[in-house]
This record gives structure tokens, C-alpha cells and sequence, in this order.
């Protein structure tokens, strides 16, 4: 693993990109920063994060090769890699919050922007962006957002603890690249957020509807049960779970 470790910059996957257009970089190059000043989350949201508390890193996967229609199973990979990890250190009441968001009980603990570069109709590179909540305490005018530290009641090293995520991404996307995507759709589906429980939603204009999350398909998009038990798609722009 190639590892850039940064004081401080604008955004990890910023960096990654802008690094990768002019140099010849290894598969799963890392870029870390005590401080990312700009980190994004899904929908351009900011990501917040006290300087030297939590790990705020990208990852670089070459070569691909994957379909545009499949891009989800990242989401799956990345995802269920973090949960993994925090799985081994008994983090408690763990999901995956669709798409990719990784929660203890209602509280996120963990966010994921993933960035592609295409070539025709194919994947060939990905930055990997992870900002995960570890040592801090307070989260200034946050909602349904905690730590590691604050969850279990410890702190953590981060270097190890960037080190157990990464090995475990390369384990989860050599199980793919071996034996595909199914047992990675099961293993997302066993653990997603509010699957199967009566749930609060709001679409687009701001309309709340009541439902129930039978799943993901397979270009990505939440399946609902509504209320006259109709099975309808919603992508990421239109719909938000209330909770």
C-alpha cells in the first residue's frame, strides 16, 4: 500500500484526483489527512471533523474494468468492508444506512463519496473517499452522528485503524473478483437500515409518504414498499429516509 500522509488539505479525493493526472499511481494508493477542510458526503453535503481526532482518507482502485450499470457493488464493497471492521470491534446496533452510510443504532459513525473515471461504458478508476467518526466528542449542531470513542468508550489508534480498513477492502474486492457480486448483495440486504420496518420518507417536493425498504436494486436505487403495497424505485435525489 502506498500511503501520502497530509497535515491538511481541501479534500482527500481532491488530492487523489489531481495526483493522478499527472503521475502513474499503484492500486490502492492512500491519501490521509489530519484535517480535510472541505470533505464532501453523498449530495454535496460537508463533512465535518475535528484536525488529528478521526481518519479522513481516499483510496485509489485501477483498472476496474467494471460495468457503468454495476457501479453500485463498490457501494457494496466499501460499505460492507467498513462494516466489517467495526463488526470485529463489537461496535453495537451496526447497519449499513442506504447507500452507504454506516450507522450504530440511529447515529452515523461512518460516510462514503465514491468518484469514478469512465471509458465508454466502463468503470476504470475509483477514488475512494471515507471520512469516519474515531476520537472526537462534540459535534457542533450535528443530528444522529457519534464516534467510535463515543459509542464504545475508548480511543483508537487511526494508523492501525486505517490499516484494518484498507486489508479488509482488499479482501471483500478479491471475494468479488473471484466469486462475483451475489454474496455481497445478501450481505447488504442482511444489514440494511430499516429494511422491512413501517418508515417515514420524503421525496423531492417535500412530500413525507410512509412505506417500508424491501431493498436496493441492482443499478443502485432504494425499493419501497408504499402504503397500497406497490414496489416503487427511488434513486438518491429523490427520496430521504426520516429517522
Amino acid at each position: 500500500m502506498h500511503l501520502i500522509k497530509l497535515d491538511a488539505t481541501d479534500s482527500t479525493n481532491a488530492y487523489l484526483r489531481k495526483l493522478l493526472l499527472s503521475n502513474v499511481l499503484d492500486d490502492y494508493t492512500v491519501v490521509t489527512a489530519r484535517q480535510q477542510k472541505k470533505g464532501r458526503g453523498q449530495m454535496g453535503t460537508i463533512w465535518q471533523s475535528d484536525a488529528g481526532k478521526n481518519l479522513t482518507f481516499s483510496v485509489l482502485r485501477n483498472h476496474l474494468n467494471l460495468l457503468v450499470d454495476d457501479s453500485f457493488v463498490l457501494n457494496l464493497c466499501v460499505s460492507l468492508a467498513v462494516y466489517s471492521v467495526l463488526k470485529q470491534h463489537k461496535v453495537p446496533e451496526l447497519s449499513i444506512k442506504w447507500p452507504n452510510d454506516i450507522l450504530s443504532g440511529r447515529s452515523k459513525l461512518c460516510g462514503i463519496l465514491i468518484e469514478n473515471s469512465l471509458s465508454g461504458n466502463k468503470i476504470n478508476t475509483s477514488i475512494i473517499g471515507i471520512g469516519l467518526n474515531v476520537n472526537q466528542l462534540y459535534f457542533e449542531k450535528l443530528q444522529n452522528v457519534s464516534s467510535l470513542q463515543l459509542v464504545l468508550g475508548k480511543t483508537f489508534d487511526l494508523d492501525t485503524l486505517l490499516q484494518d480498513i484498507v486489508s479488509q477492502l482488499k479482501k471483500v474486492f478479491l471475494g468479488f473478483e473471484q466469486k462475483g457480486a451475489a454474496h455481497l448483495w445478501d450481505e447488504y440486504a442482511d444489514v440494511l437500515f430499516r429494511k422491512g420496518k413501517p418508515s417515514t420518507f420524503e421525496d423531492k417536493d417535500g412530500e413525507r409518504f410512509m412505506g417500508f425498504i424491501k431493498g436496493v436494486s441492482k443499478d443502485g436505487k432504494l425499493i419501497i414498499a408504499l402504503e397500497d403495497a406497490v414496489l416503487k424505485t427511488f434513486d438518491l435525489k429523490e427520496v430521504r429516509l426520516l429517522y
